[in-house]
């Protein structure tokens, strides 16, 4: 046996008979043939299958009992038999929670990346959100022109409503002299009486100076100060042009606009897969089910009791004794009549609920009976109500039949929370670049600026400051280098926000291809299923220099192909038929 090769001897799997063949290591291989000549059944059945076997057998017992059992394949013996790993035309992932950028681990990337290097904006006031201490906010200001003069304040109340006397006996019994109020400089000692339900802007004034290097310390003095007296929060009034400019500082991921809280920028709240981060009303779906009132309807010729509404079927019990005849006699409908006669606000009523009204419904227990009086709450509802509360899967599928799935409100289709959403790099959030076709999101990452790197000859950069190079750097090369293979493998127009559900069996083989490849192993024996059905001939020839790529890394990669294109490039062919096997 040759060091360099793969033998078979004697494969008889399915329609092969008796067949035996060296395979060169480290090259491209394509099996070829007829259709039903045993192509699948060599590649897959049989070499695939030994190897598979051969490394579940070389566990633990332990690890064993999980796996399974499989069977050897109808074969004499295969040497020089390397791990196999097989890319098959098949769906990657049925989960709705994974996607082109999860399933290529680029989205886990993206994620370190706005958290490391990303810009939070205010998801209120669309203001971005910057972390300073004192000395930060000190070396700001000293930037200001010298000669500037300056108020430093401590704002303690923003548009809130009341008199707020604590406020201001606070400030007093801390030494404070005076304060503006809505815009107005007062003593604190002849503060006026506040209108309880007016909104009032107060900040306590701390120092006025004027700008000069040599007043660091009185500067740093009064910011720290003010800090200490908002909790964090630091306003300078700059004069300028004979008004007041405001400049509010944070020491906190806050907002010092509206105070609106910021988290710890961490991967995990850009994950829609993370409680901490996916959307609170979809849950990081990006979708939710939603009633569509007209699948609610079988026939606008039936009467609701003979099933016109298609939950309710031909109404017994609690609906035709007390439902029914309550909803009848508060909007004046005859329950026999065809749904298309029915009055509009009793089609309405019957599916939406009866709003703030009350409705009579009358019940019949035995020797009891009476009225009771409560609101409808409305076909739709009910369902979305048991969709929501039930744990039972049968019951979902029954009510499934009744809804869609939507964009979700909230966060219109991003998966994330308010938080997430309100990072940007760029000038854009991770979830509008998800959803660019990866070749355009190729063309941004390499527009972003980056400390320390020169962008390309006729690249304009995106908006934003110089990211830092040695935190970005790395990643940014990590997430280029990844969109470069699925690029190559001709996927260019997927998005990464693309469920991974909805892709082709071809799709799914290349992502698969494009991912082995950035995993960079060695030595490994790759086997591919006709991987360039649905390409166009442009991205076969990227297709085939990928290929070539796994096989220039050290590996040996086995193709059933048909394509011309590729049985000329291979460095060996092996070719089954005309008959089987």
């Amino acid at each position: 046996m040759s060091p360099n090769a793969l033998v078979v001897r004697g494969a008889r799997e399915h329609n092969l008979r008796d067949i035996s063949l060296e395979i060169p290591r480290e090259r491209l291989v394509v099996v070829t043939g007829l259709s039903g000549s045993g192509k699948s059944s060599l590649a897959f059945d049989t070499i695939y299958a030994e190897g598979q076997r051969r490394y579940i057998e070389s566990l633990s017992a332990y690890a064993r009992q999980f796996l399974g059992l499989m069977e050897k394949p109808d074969v004499d013996s295969i040497e020089g038999l390397s791990p196999a790993i097989s890319i098959e035309q098949k769906t990657v992932s049925r989960n709705p929670r994974s996607t082109v950028g999860t399933v290529t681990e680029i989205y886990d990337y993206l994620r370190l990346l706005y958290a490391r290097v990303g810009t939070p904006y205010c998801p209120r006031c669309d203001l971005p959100i910057r972390r300073q201490p004192a000395t930060q906010i000190v070396k700001q200001l000293l930037k200001m022109e010298e000669g500037t003069r300056i108020q430093v304040l401590a704002p303690l109340v923003r548009g809130r409503k009341g008199q707020f006397r604590d406020v201001f006996d606070r400030a007093r019994r801390e030494g404070f002299v005076r304060a503006l109020v809505d815009g107005r400089v007062y003593d604190l000692r002849e503060i006026p009486r506040l209108s309880r339900y007016e909104n009032h802007d107060i900040g306590i004034i701390v120092d006025r100076l004027v700008v000069r290097g040599e007043d660091r310390v009185r500067l740093s003095d009064s910011v720290e100060t003010a800090l200490r007296a908002a909790d964090g929060v630091v306003q300078i009034l700059e004069r300028r042009g004979g008004r007041d400019i405001s400049h509010l500082f944070s020491e906190h991921y806050a907002c010092a606009d509206c105070g609106t809280s910021f988290p710890e920028l961490e991967p995990r709240v850009f994950s829609f897969n993370s409680p901490h981060g996916a959307c609170a009303e979809c849950g990081g779906l990006g979708t939710t089910k939603e009633v569509v009132g007209a699948l609610l309807v079988g026939g606008p010729s039936l009467s609701i009791l003979e099933g016109a509404i298609l939950p309710w079927g031909e109404p017994g019990g609690h609906l035709r004794g007390s439902v029914i005849p309550g909803l009848a006699k508060a909007y004046e409908f005859d329950p026999r009549e065809p749904w298309q006669d029915l009055p509009a606000d009793a089609r309405d009523a019957l599916l939406h609920g009866s709003g703030t009204m009350k409705i009579r419904f009358p019940y019949n227990a035995g020797k009891m009976k009476g009225h009771y009086e409560d609101y409808w709450e409305g076909v739709v509802a009910n369902i979305e109500r048991r969709y929501r509360e039930t744990s039972s899967e049968h019951v979902r599928s029954q009510l499934d039949q009744y809804m869609s799935s939507q964009p979700c409100a909230e966060c219109g289709g991003a998966r994330l929370g308010p938080f997430g959403r309100a990072v940007r790099i760029g000038g854009q959030p991770i979830s509008a670049v998800v959803e660019r076709p990866i070749g355009e999101i190729l063309a941004f990452m390499g527009s972003l600026p980056v400390t320390g790197e020169e962008l390309p000859a006729g690249v304009e950069a995106a908006p934003g400051e110089p990211l830092p190079g040695e935190v970005a750097g790395p990643i940014l090369r990590e997430v280029r280098e990844r969109l470069g293979f699925l690029r190559n493998v001709g996927l260019d127009y997927l998005t990464l926000s693309r469920s991974a559900a909805t892709l082709s069996g071809g799709e799914s083989q290349r992502i698969r291809l494009a991912t082995q490849i950035g995993s960079r192993l060695v030595g490994v024996l790759y086997i591919l299923d006709e991987p360039s059905i649905g390409l166009h001939q442009r991205d076969n020839h990227r297709l085939l220099g990928t290929l070539k790529d796994l096989r220039d890394l050290g590996n040996s990669v086995l193709v059933v192909e048909h394509d011309e294109d590729t049985i000329r490039e291979a460095d060996f062919v092996v070719d089954l038929g005309p008959g089987a096997g």
